[in-house]
């Protein structure tokens, strides 16, 4: 029987609640927003296939094969601006539903929480793009990934490093019609956080929110910004990772989830197809792909991912990168994120203060973040923002 006595053991995966023979493991959220499984105990029959499926419990050791790398960007105009980077997992995702697959991916609720959700036309695709920074609820995702592929169906499915090594533990077995796609992850912050955050934004911005976007390139792809709509305000507000609250949470590491401090997932060499993650500095690759528009590392995994690439490289400009070169600098990948020691003390804040009081608490809105603001769109203004960002990164190596 699952029983979890230490919080940073459960990634909230979702397979041990899948795999249960009688149902009797349900996901609840906890007081920082986070979901766990718990077991109703009279029903359970000690047969351990969730404790077989864990993958922290079940770790996968990890061993070196051929990868490839590249740097893609995708052709069509509409998916590069809608997307967070360069669109690649569109073009992915195109090919599955082409052969009358379908495709598992994040979409936002009409709550605004992230959840997994399955797709079988290109339209619905939409759903998927942009980054959802928050952890996502799996629901009955893995049971309908099953089903389908029992079906005979092209499957696949996206998610977190550990969301993918999860459903491979409840599968049982290798599908040769699953695909699957993984990202760099940071880490997964909170959806109580984040409920507190569109309570403090319904506030500001006097109005209920209708849409948000995580990652918007509304300034360009190298100073992306959140971007919220509203009835009044037709979308214009656009604040970037030194003023909006909920970007700064984020980035600050203080409503992660607890196995995020000491992620096991972060490796070099995944159970996935493929791997997809951020290429700001696109320009040490690609002159022609520099244009600020938006651009994606892939690393291909798998015989299978690269038959795919093969057949969805027409719809991408790339360039081919040693897969050495393509991960250095992206340390996200292999290290976890650092723990704020001030994380215990906003979660236990954020149970009893309001929206307002908690984030002007932790992140108030002083000179220098106003100054830093201004700096980024006078430079984006004068048209030399990607040059002042070229240059902050050869002194400082950040991205």
């Amino acid at each position: 029987m699952i029983n979890i006595t230490d919080k940073s053991a459960c990634c909230g995966c979702s397979a041990c609640a899948a795999i249960c023979p009688k149902n009797c493991i349900q996901l609840k959220e906890d007081e920082e927003g986070f979901v766990y499984p718990e077991v109703k105990k009279n029903n359970c029959v000690e047969c351990g296939a969730c404790e077989r499926v864990c993958p922290i419990k079940n770790r996968i050791t990890e061993k070196s094969f051929i990868q490839d790398g590249y740097v893609v960007q995708n052709k069509d105009s509409q998916v590069l601006r809608e997307s967070t980077a360069g669109g690649a997992f569109t073009a992915i995702a195109k090919y599955v539903i082409r052969r009358g697959g379908v495709v598992f991916g994040v979409a936002l609720s009409d709550k605004l929480m992230a959840h997994h959700i399955w797709v079988d036309n290109e339209i619905d695709l939409e759903k998927f793009r942009n980054s959802k920074y928050m952890q996502s609820f799996p629901g009955g995702a893995f049971g309908d990934v099953k089903s389908f592929l029992k079906q005979g169906k092209l499957v696949c499915f996206s998610g977190t490093p550990c969301q993918v090594e999860g459903l491979k533990h409840y599968l049982g077995k290798e599908y040769q019609n699953l695909i699957t796609v993984d990202v760099v992850c940071r880490a997964v912050p909170s959806p109580m956080i984040f409920r507190k955050y569109l309570d403090l934004q319904n506030k500001r911005l006097d109005a209920p929110i209708e849409d948000v976007r995580f990652r918007d390139k509304h300034y360009g792809y190298k100073y992306s910004t959140m971007n919220i709509t509203t009835d009044k305000n037709q979308g214009n507000y656009h604040q970037g990772i030194e003023t909006d609250p909920w970007l700064r949470a984020f980035f600050s590491g203080l409503c992660v989830r607890p196995s995020c401090y000491t992620c096991q997932f972060k490796k070099r060499y995944r159970v996935s197809d493929f791997t997809l993650w951020d290429c700001f500095n696109v320009g040490r690759f690609s002159k022609e792909l520099d244009n600020d528009k938006g651009a994606t590392r892939v690393l291909v995994h798998t015989d299978k991912g690269r038959k795919i690439y093969e057949e969805i490289s027409t719809d991408l400009r790339y360039v081919r990168i040693a897969p050495e070169k393509i991960i250095e600098g992206t340390a996200e990948m292999v290290k976890p994120v650092k723990y704020n020691s001030l994380r215990d003390q906003f979660m236990q804040d954020a149970t009893v203060m309001d929206c307002e009081e908690l984030f002007d608490k932790y992140f108030p809105s002083t000179f220098k973040v106003k100054a830093e603001h201004c700096l980024r769109l006078i430079c984006y203004k004068l048209g030399i923002y990607s040059i002042v960002k070229k240059a902050y990164v050869r002194i400082t190596h950040k991205y």
